[in-house]
Parts: C-alpha cells; sequence; structure tokens
C-alpha cells in the first residue's frame, strides 16, 4: 500500500482547517449568536473525532465518551487544538509504515460499539470526515456573505504545501 495519499492527505485536511479557522477568526462577530454556536458545535465535533481516533490510532484511553465535547470550548481553544491534532496527524503519517497502514486495530465507538480498522480507513475516515463538515462550515460562511477558504484539494495542491 503507498503511504504518500495518506501523507498528503492530512497535510491536506491541515492546511484546510487552518485556512477556514483563519477565516473564521476575521469573520466569527459577523454571525448570529445562533450561528456562531452552530459553528462551534461543529468544530468541537470535528475535533473530538479527530482527537479520538487519534487515540484509537495510538491504542490509549481516550478522554471522550462522545463525539463531542461536554462542554462548548472557544473558538480560540478549538481552533489551537485544530492546529496542534493536524500537526500530530502529519508526523504520524509520515512515521508509518506500508505494514502498518495495513495493521487492522480494534478499539470502542463512542456509542460502546465493538469496531475494526485498519490504520489506513482510520486516516481515510479522519479525512473525509473533517472534509465534509468543513462544507457544513462553509455553507453557513456564504449564508452570512462571507467567502470561504478555498478548500479544494486542487487549491492545496496549487499551493504547493505538499
Amino acid at each position: 500500500m503507498l503511504i504518500c495519499p495518506y501523507r498528503k492527505l492530512m497535510r491536506y485536511k491541515r492546511w484546510s482547517t487552518n485556512g477556514l479557522n483563519a477565516v473564521l477568526a476575521e469573520t466569527m462577530e459577523r454571525f448570529s449568536d445562533r450561528d456562531r454556536g452552530l459553528i462551534l458545535q461543529v468544530l468541537d465535533h470535528i475535533q473530538t473525532v479527530d482527537e479520538i481516533f487519534s487515540h484509537n490510532l495510538e491504542a490509549r484511553d481516550r478522554p471522550y465518551v462522545a463525539p463531542r465535547s461536554a462542554e462548548l470550548p472557544s473558538f480560540e481553544a478549538v481552533a489551537g487544538k485544530a492546529r496542534s491534532i493536524g500537526d500530530w496527524y502529519v508526523d504520524y503519517t509520515d512515521r508509518l509504515t506500508p505494514a502498518q497502514l495495513d495493521e487492522t486495530i480494534a478499539f470502542t465507538f463512542s456509542n460502546g460499539a465493538p469496531a475494526r480498522m485498519t490504520r489506513g480507513d482510520m486516516i481515510l475516515h479522519v479525512a473525509t470526515h473533517g472534509a465534509g463538515h468543513r462544507g457544513n462550515i462553509g455553507a453557513i460562511l456564504h449564508l452570512n456573505g462571507v467567502q470561504p477558504n478555498p478548500d479544494r484539494i486542487t487549491d492545496f495542491l496549487e499551493a504547493g504545501d505538499t
């Protein structure tokens, strides 16, 4: 199995997440309380799932019992954690070998259901999960007259941050 696409996916995820958070840092005050709350809930959910799967990948106990925080954190806190976990996933995929990507890991979903996934499948899940929810936030931005950051993988490749 090739490792390069996984590394590239995590670099793309970090780049697009940081870009979204930069736009939000400049515009959060423009949103209604309802939209700001919704954006924070989605960001927190993305972040929590990223953290849950980082723990699954390293077979560590995770601090969450649900795919969201017990208390909604501030935008600054979520954005800071997103930068950290983005760096973690890039570093993690840089260290993986092909054999490790294919290794199946048993874990428990936050709802208590047992699960088994390969490391590669977990990385794909984290990448696609985040992309879908960034799109949700992009729709809120559009509805409020805010131009989202370029978020396509083609934009990432063109930017040369690979």
